[in-house]
């Protein structure tokens, strides 16, 4: 069975889509500890971070609880210097009202596009609340991560049956390339080559 083609990408004159929002969810020390390959999914979500900021992809981040849990990692931060940050207790990012209003209502995001921790919980709940709402989701499935391989290959599983596109991030940022002509190609196959997984020696 083939994968369903990503809503809005390729796009014409190798541009981003304007309603579409990359969501950093909850990419905290204390999270990333926990997860299983947790410096794996670190690398991928700032490959996605940075991929983002050259294409002019908007970023937000979310942390969960971060006057008891810390903030997102540093070096995930600095490579977004301009994302809004939203704090939120909700494990859904769309169960915070202040979230669900400034990403729906005042952005006018159509497709939330997702990375982060932790797949089985926060990414799960904001994907399902995000197609509950209407909008396209793209999980990109090698930057989310969780405790249990296992819950978390079910879920994505799940998402993808749910109507999620369910993606490596090198495929979507590719597909928002759309061809070797688009200025930022050269500057992408660069963060590609940096942020590739160690080789085994």
């Amino acid at each position: 069975m083939t994968s369903p083609a990503l809503p809005s990408v390729p796009v014409p004159d190798s541009s981003v889509p304007d309603d579409a929002l990359l969501l950093c969810v909850d990419m905290q020390p204390v999270f990333i500890a926990a997860v299983a390959d947790g410096p794996r999914i670190q690398r991928r979500c700032a490959l996605a971070l940075a991929a983002a900021a050259g294409l002019g992809l908007p970023v937000a981040l979310t942390e969960q609880v971060p006057l008891k849990l810390g903030g997102t990692a540093p070096d995930l931060r600095a490579l977004a210097p301009g994302a809004t940050v939203w704090g939120k207790n909700a494990f859904s990012a769309l169960g915070d009202a202040a979230i669900r209003d400034a990403i729906i209502v005042q952005r006018h995001v159509r497709h939330l596009i997702l990375c982060g921790i932790e797949t089985p919980i926060c990414v799960y709940q904001t994907a399902i609340a995000a197609l509950a709402e209407g909008l396209h989701v793209t999980v990109l499935s090698d930057a989310v991560g969780a405790r249990r391989a296992d819950d978390a290959r079910t879920c994505l599983d799940a998402l993808a049956r749910a109507g999620a596109h369910v993606l490596p991030a090198e495929t979507v940022f590719y597909a928002l390339l759309h061809d070797v002509t688009h200025p930022f190609f050269r500057g992408y196959t660069q963060l590609v080559k940096a942020h590739a997984d160690p080789v085994a020696v």
